[in-house]
């Protein structure tokens, strides 16, 4: 199940929809994301460290912080 998860994510960090310009325009920004690493990167290391239950909730915890609002920057895994 991990698996599939991880393989999910990684389908759309390449899929256009992540590089979309309306993000951008939504976002306020040149990229979508505010953070870095990217929330879906953030997320697939937070599953493959933690687990599906607990690197999910991680991921969805940082994910509602990535809004336009949102001062970002660098967010590491800890």
């Amino acid at each position: 199940m991990k698996k599939l998860v991880l393989k999910l994510i990684k389908i759309y960090q390449k899929s256009w929809f992540f590089r979309s310009p309306a993000l951008k325009i939504l976002f306020l920004s040149d990229s979508a994301c505010r953070f870095s690493p990217t929330c879906s990167q953030y997320t697939y290391e937070a599953i493959s460290k933690y687990g599906i239950i607990q690197g999910g909730f991680m991921g969805l915890r940082r994910i509602l912080r990535c809004h336009p609002w949102s001062k970002g920057g660098y967010d590491p895994l800890k």
